[in-house]
């Protein structure tokens, strides 16, 4: 008498279904990873601590003459970076607000910021908020 069972259970583990999963997320993060970065916008944000530090922030403004002014005091063209540098002295984070005009053209405040990144002194540049 023989009872062996009719229904052989082969081991084999069929691998076509998940490549075919794993290429499609694969697809997907190409794909989601691509529209991210097109559309990031890289951001230094201010970093907290328990302490608060005192930072020195000098203003730098310009009107629509085309006057420098630095802490409300107006500066010629030529002497405006020895003056920026002499406010912000030896701070440790120095930082200047950029303050213009909107009819300003460009490349004055590129001047100011010129001063800013050729001194290692971070800027902001200061706007009216819209409610």
């Amino acid at each position: 008498m023989n009872l062996r069972g009719r229904n052989k259970v082969t081991p084999e583990f069929n691998m076509s279904s998940m490549t075919d999963i794993v290429f499609l997320l694969l697809i997907f993060f190409m794909i989601a990873s691509t529209l991210v970065s097109a559309e990031a916008i890289d951001l230094l944000l201010p970093k907290s601590s328990s302490k608060t530090t005192q930072t020195k922030n000098v203003s730098v403004s310009v009107n629509k003459n085309n006057e420098y002014f630095v802490d409300m005091k107006q500066v010629p063209k030529a002497s405006l970076e020895a003056e920026v540098l002499a406010k912000v002295g030896q701070s440790d984070t120095p930082t200047i607000t950029i303050r213009s005009d909107q009819d300003v053209e460009m490349k004055h405040v590129v001047y100011i910021m010129d001063i800013a990144n050729r001194n290692k002194i971070k800027s902001t540049l200061a706007v009216k908020s819209v409610q």
